[in-house]
């Protein structure tokens, strides 16, 4: 990784990028579709490069690193090529009586410069994601990614560095808790968007409110994983331990723990142990398929809730590889830890519930999540969990996927996060809508102007 930029040259950096938005080049829609064309064609003339980043960094295998980080922001660029005409576009709206005969239109504009933080997980997928978005919508973006995916951060600045100058999108490297809030303290960006930790989240959260900057947090949290009695069984092992377990956990949406109903409990989890080991071989520490643990302190941190509960699948790890096999425990405290940080780890807590109401409870404990899933063939069920549990978004009999659908918006609420993003929400989480009336002058009626003495009586015909 390079050496941070000084203050000097970062907040200079900045100023040139608010000139040179102020030329309004940004906001023609031939230029932004050629900058998403050139994004995407850079990202794919390195994309063996970006392989074997993503594998040094998090041991990603090929097929993974597709689906999850090229492929996925490849596909979101494709989805803006296709749409961006339509979304940049003026939406006329209906105009009330009392306004008639004007019109009335929404005209989408860019923010300005913003800010795009993002995490160590996702090194690829998160912090270009909503950079498409905020290219498309027009805006001139700084782009912070994680210092703790060093490999795919040289890829990814050799990708902005190939295509872009430094006054349309600035690629700053550093330690965040440095490098962020030097920016932030002497530079008024248009928005800031960050993908990270609650606590870190709070912190950017603070900074940006003493210029009243607009902010999106995608943060995290427990996401509960509900297995009601009547599910199958098998295909919920299958979704469950594939999401879980991808990137060994260390997903935003992944599974936190699981709530199956006690009828099934031990089906199940002969079931989703049985399909661990079909998925990951029963030596997954020497398996190339599965993700290591990103560094030493997250290590560290997973292995306290090794002694949380009693294991009753996995446990072995490897310090000196950081590697901790896919893992499934019981008997949790609901005060311990686990029960209360998210996981972010291959690690699975499994508890038993009878009743809707009681697992209900153990959700309330961590209110908010990020997502929520629930394995069940009955509709009543379904609408039960859905109406009942506030939660940013989630899957019926599945785990996780709703995040590969662009056609969704993504995103939290209360401490998993505020705002949205994804395809079409990703352009106007990036966007202002301007509300705009234009009235015609052939038609001026004096009941418009004062005096307004004895007109009561039909503004109260025409406004209702």
């Amino acid at each position: 990784m390079g050496q941070p930029v000084s203050d000097i040259s970062v907040i200079d950096e900045l100023h040139l990028m608010k000139n040179y938005y102020q030329t309004n080049v940004t906001k023609n829609y031939a230029f932004r579709k050629e900058q998403l064309n050139q994004l995407k064609s850079s990202i794919l003339n390195h994309e063996e490069e970006l392989y074997e980043c993503l594998y040094a960094d998090l041991k990603k295998n090929k097929e993974e690193s597709w689906v999850t980080e090229i492929g996925f922001v490849v596909a979101e660029i494709n989805a803006g090529l296709k749409n961006l005409y339509k979304w940049m576009k003026p939406k006329k709206t209906s105009t009330n009586l009392i306004n008639l005969p004007s019109k009335s239109f929404v005209l989408p504009e860019p923010l300005g410069v913003v800010l795009i933080i993002g995490p160590w997980n996702y090194p690829l997928q998160l912090l270009f994601t909503p950079l498409v978005g905020a290219i498309a919508a027009g805006n001139c973006v700084v782009l912070k990614p994680s210092e703790f995916a060093p490999a795919t951060s040289s890829v990814m600045k050799k990708i902005i560095a190939e295509v872009f100058s430094k006054e349309y999108i600035l690629y700053v490297e550093g330690e965040g808790a440095d490098v962020i809030p030097r920016m932030m303290n002497n530079f008024i960006f248009d928005h800031v968007f960050y993908t990270g930790s609650t606590a870190t989240g709070k912190i950017i959260y603070k900074m940006a409110a003493e210029n009243l900057v607009p902010v999106t947090l995608e943060l995290g949290g427990k996401s509960p994983c509900i297995v009601e009695s009547d599910a199958n069984i098998s295909v919920a092992a299958k979704r469950i331990a594939m999401t879980k377990f991808s990137n060994a956990g260390q997903m935003c949406v992944a599974p936190d723990y699981l709530l199956v109903h006690s009828k099934i409990k031990e089906r199940f989890i002969e079931t989703l142990t049985s399909t661990i080991e079909k998925f990951f071989t029963k030596d997954v520490l020497n398996n190339n398929e599965y993700a290591k643990i990103i560094n030493e302190k997250q290590f560290g941190r997973l292995l306290k809730y090794l002694g949380q509960g009693k294991i009753i699948y996995g446990g072995k790890y490897n310090k000196e590889k950081l590697f901790i096999e896919p893992t499934v425990i019981e008997n949790v405290s609901m005060n311990d830890d686990i029960m209360h940080e998210e996981i972010f780890g291959p690690i699975l807590p499994v508890i038993s519930f009878n009743s809707d109401e009681e697992a209900k409870k153990v959700i309330e404990q961590n209110p908010n999540p990020l997502a929520l899933y629930v394995y069940t063939s009955s509709k009543q069920k379904e609408k039960y969990w859905l109406t009942n549990i506030a939660f940013g978004g989630g899957c019926i009999n599945n785990s996780s996927w709703h995040l590969t659908n662009h056609y969704l918006p993504f995103g939290g609420r209360g401490f998993s996060g505020s705002g949205k993003y994804h395809g079409k929400y990703s352009f106007e989480t990036f966007s202002h809508f301007k509300a705009i009336m234009k009235t015609p002058t052939w038609f001026d009626p004096a009941l418009r102007y004062p005096p307004l003495k004895g007109k009561l009586k039909i503004f109260k015909q025409i406004i209702r």
